[in-house]
Order: structure tokens, then C-alpha cells, then sequence
């Protein structure tokens, strides 16, 4: 359990430095301050890293960087033995769309049938990704609200928040599948097909 904790502990941290990251954007820096450096080494350090050298001056580098984090803070997640990974792509390496100029925003996908075949705890996987997408969108929304406001990028931000709320729902729709295939599943009789014909 104390294990879990401090997974789930630095997962919110990493959170934390991609909303700094998000914010200098929309302030259209392209360098990572030294603070924010230094922040993402501590973290890869507390994951377990040896010395890690200091990320990157580039934006784009820490953005990376941390979803790289993220990768292996998800894969630790002992409900899902097996990491979701995108066909053609290796594991561990995040998904991205681009969505407008230089800016890419990361795309969640939905977790695999774990491996133990436990249908309860994957479901719970599925309704924690969607709820993950719907935290993004409105962290999304926010930030265009804000872009507006500030005159800062306003259709950048607009972009982003789009390509959240698109990642969202598709989620929505998935999970909605998945819900509707296993329950079909759990009605059909043994031995038979779903609405075959009594004779």
C-alpha cells in the first residue's frame, strides 16, 4: 500500500510540473526555466533514477520528458500488469497528435483486458482513463478561457482544448462499447450465441 501511495503522489507531481508547463506556453516561452529543470530531475530521481542529468532547456524536451515519467508511473499501476501502448509504437512511448503549428497534446487511450482476466478491476481502469480525459479537457478549458481573456495564443489554446474534448468523448463512446460487450457477454447462455434461435 505504501508503495501505491507514493506512485499515486508522484503521478499528482507530475501533473503538477505539466501544468507549469502548459501555463509557460500559453505565455509563449519556449525555454524551461532552471526551477522547472531542476523540478523534473528531483522527480526522476525519486522514481528511482540515479543521476540524471538536468532536462533539457527546450519546452518541448520537459513536455516530453515528464510524459515519459508518466509512462512508467502508469506502468507501476499493479491493477494493470500489462501498460497500454499504441500498435506500431514501442512501450513506453506516449501517443501525440498534433494539433496546431509546433504544439502537440498527449493522447489517452483506453487500458487493455488485464491478463488475470478480472473484468471488475479493468472496468475500473476504463472509468479512471475517461475521468483522466475529463480532467484534461477541463484543464484544457480553462487554459483557452484564460488565452482568451489574455489575448495569449487564444487559437492555439482553442486547438488544444478541442483535441482534449475529441480524446474525451471518443473515450466516452469506447468505454460505452466495451460496457455493452461484456454485458452481452455475461447474458449469452453457455455453450450458445447471443439471440440465437430456440428450437
Amino acid at each position: 500500500m505504501a508503495a501505491e501511495t507514493r506512485r499515486r503522489i508522484l503521478l499528482a507531481e507530475s501533473d503538477d510540473l505539466l501544468d507549469d508547463v502548459e501555463t509557460l506556453r500559453l505565455h509563449e516561452e519556449r525555454e524551461a526555466p532552471l526551477r522547472l529543470r531542476e523540478a523534473i530531475r528531483a522527480l526522476q530521481i525519486r522514481l528511482g533514477r540515479r543521476n540524471p542529468p538536468l532536462p533539457p532547456a527546450t519546452l518541448d524536451s520537459a513536455h516530453e520528458l515528464v510524459f515519459a515519467v508518466q509512462q512508467r508511473l502508469m506502468a507501476a499501476n499493479p491493477k494493470n500488469p500489462r501498460p497500454v501502448r499504441h500498435a506500431n509504437r514501442p512501450s513506453g512511448q506516449p501517443v501525440f497528435t498534433v494539433v496546431r503549428e509546433d504544439r502537440r497534446w498527449k493522447v489517452l487511450t483506453l487500458p487493455p483486458p488485464l491478463a488475470s482476466g478480472d473484468e471488475a478491476a479493468w472496468m475500473e481502469l476504463v472509468e479512471s482513463t475517461v475521468e483522466r480525459a475529463w480532467d484534461r479537457w477541463c484543464y484544457a478549458h480553462h487554459q483557452a478561457t484564460r488565452a482568451a481573456r489574455l489575448h495569449t495564443r487564444p487559437l492555439l489554446a482553442l486547438a488544444v482544448e478541442r483535441a482534449a474534448w475529441i480524446n474525451y468523448w471518443l473515450l466516452v463512446q469506447d468505454a460505452e462499447r466495451v460496457t455493452e460487450r461484456l454485458s452481452a457477454s455475461r447474458a449469452r447462455p453457455a455453450g450458445g450465441r447471443l439471440g440465437s434461435p430456440q428450437r
